[in-house]
């Protein structure tokens, strides 16, 4: 226990000093810092110069009859510029030619239409008619019309009934709550496991490389060398997930404007169950991958050979990814329990199923025992082989050559 200890001590010393881990955690919390800045830098730049779009509206026949100014009440990327008075087209041209405003509607009435002239210097630049600014034009017009019939307040308001739809699912399983949150902390989830990861295999080359594996070999057996090194990198992911959350939490309480994110971000399934039961899978995830990437790391000498090495584990991770992610477009769809099963995706899938509340205690339960089946039979093989491997200093071994240490050892 004391050179597990040791071994994960040192791993974590070793990773921590690394002048590619400071500065990579450096620029990630800085960029998030910077991201949930970007609303105050955007307003700040519009209060220095106005980036808004002008747009001049011509209404010489009265048409609206004075009620256009109300646009610019309204928040809006366009600044609507009104003349009443007539305009020639020529003028209108060379006030768009000139920069004065990007595009101009000149409004006339032919019998019971209301015709629209639309000047731009280039529809490819500036675009069609934005439907919004139609959709506002529309709305003013028939309030004004609305208005000369005398309508009482409750005529008015019937006619514009408002619609409360009530979704009612009649799947058993039906999913609950924002996919859009469920998808980005499932995207979160897979790269903190295949990056921590994929760190067991960097470190253990890197270690051969400069032998000090030598070293440690002499001093404690493999088993311990192994574990210990999975769990000293597994800590600094950890922490560095909790860093990076907390930046995000704080960034986003502090420079965000209040309730800026609650149309998006839908945190009521957020519970203390789901968390831990997050916490389970990602280190559960994080010791299958890591055990996988501790064999691959020790079939290698050299630092450049990591990444051919370890492509099956990457193509596996990824499969199991992806498997997991276009399950969660159809979140009662049999292949969702397939996912949140298969060891290779259940780390990434069972959480938000939880989250969906589409997982049963007994799907939980079994997905838990084959994650920790599976963790144990790939340290079986993972520990056999990297104590023959780990020395191997010649040319990267291959598939058979790893069958047959494997049988040696047994």
């Amino acid at each position: 226990m004391r050179d597990l200890i040791t071994v994960a001590e040192f791993t974590i010393k070793d990773m921590i000093k690394r002048k590619s881990f400071i500065i990579s955690m450096i620029i990630i919390l800085v960029l998030i810092v910077i991201g949930f800045n970007i609303p105050n830098i955007m307003s700040k730049i519009k209060g220095d110069s106005d980036w808004s779009n002008k747009i001049l509206l011509v209404d010489n026949e009265n048409i609206f009859e004075g009620n256009l100014e109300a646009l610019n009440s309204e928040e809006s990327s366009y600044n609507f510029i009104i003349q009443n008075e007539d305009i020639s087209e020529e003028q209108i041209k060379n006030k768009i030619n000139n920069g004065e405003v990007d595009a101009c509607l000149l409004f006339t009435k032919n019998e019971n239409k209301i015709v629209v002239s639309y000047y731009v210097e280039s529809v490819v630049s500036f675009g069609e008619i934005p439907e919004e600014v139609l959709n506002a034009f529309s709305s003013i017009y028939k309030n004004i019309q609305i208005s000369k019939l005398g309508l009482t307040t409750e005529q008015l308001e019937s006619l514009n009934a408002q619609f409360n739809v009530d979704v009612i699912e009649t799947d058993e399983n039906a999913a609950s709550g924002n996919q859009f949150i469920i998808m980005m902390l499932s995207i979160v989830l897979f790269y903190a496991i295949y990056f921590c990861a994929y760190q067991v295999s960097s470190s253990i080359t890197t270690e051969k490389t400069s032998k000090i594996m030598e070293t440690l070999i002499t001093s404690t057996s493999p088993r311990t060398i192994v574990l210990g090194k999975t769990i000293g990198i597994g800590i600094v992911g950890l922490l560095q997930i909790v860093a990076i959350i907390l930046v995000a939490v704080i960034s986003a309480n502090t420079f965000l404007p209040e309730g800026m994110l609650d149309g998006v971000l839908d945190m009521t399934n957020i519970t203390p169950v789901l968390a831990i039961i997050t916490i389970i899978y990602f280190i559960f995830g994080y010791f299958f991958y890591a055990l996988m990437y501790a064999l691959t790391g020790s079939t290698v000498s050299k630092p450049e050979d990591i990444n051919s090495a370890n492509s099956p584990i990457a193509i596996m991770a990824v499969a199991g990814f992806y498997l997991a992610y276009f399950s969660m477009m159809n979140p009662s769809s049999n292949i969702n329990v397939v996912a949140s099963i298969l060891p290779i995706s259940s780390p990434f899938s069972m959480p938000f199923r939880v989250m969906m509340g589409t997982a049963t205690t007994g799907e939980i339960i079994t997905s838990i025992l084959v994650l920790i089946v599976s963790i144990a039979l790939v340290a079986k093989i993972s520990i056999k082989i990297y104590s023959s491997a780990i020395l191997n200093y010649g040319t990267k071994l291959s598939l058979k050559d790893m069958m047959k240490i494997y049988k040696n050892k047994n």
